[in-house]
């Protein structure tokens, strides 16, 4: 069955995964769920990303190899901030700074998908996706 919201699936299976120990964990690909998981391993968050062939399916999956300090994970906190139900928007001036800059935020901009860090600079507003630290 689809999900209503595959960005927030996208950040359980992460979530999940880093819970459990995970190694590497799947999701179905999507344009907008690579440049999350792209801009995730920029920022260091995770360690690889590739889009690999679905097991038993026609479709593509994104593998993802998390990342852990020892055998804590480096993700601290995932957050999904807007939903399908509601919407958050902000204004290149009111840009999140999650834990006074130290975590990232996800921002969908008229340029693309980028961090708070970027659309500050870039003068670009937007929607808020995600928060992470």
């Amino acid at each position: 069955m689809p999900t209503t919201d595959p960005i927030s699936d996208l950040l359980t299976r992460i979530r999940n995964g880093q819970m459990a120990s995970l190694k590497q964990v799947r999701a179905p690909h999507s344009n907008v769920k690579f440049a999350i998981a792209k801009i995730m391993e920029k920022e260091g968050y995770i360690t690889d990303v590739q889009v690999v062939e679905a097991v038993n399916s026609k479709f593509k999956d994104i593998e993802m190899t998390l990342k852990y300090d020892g055998k804590r994970p480096i993700i601290r906190k995932l957050k999904r901030i807007s939903t399908p139900g509601r919407r958050m928007y902000a204004k290149a001036s009111e840009l999140p700074r999650v834990f006074s800059d130290i975590g990232i935020a996800i921002i969908s901009t008229p340029n693309g998908l980028m961090t708070n860090k970027d659309a500050r600079k870039r003068r670009l507003g937007g929607e808020v996706i995600c928060e992470i630290f």
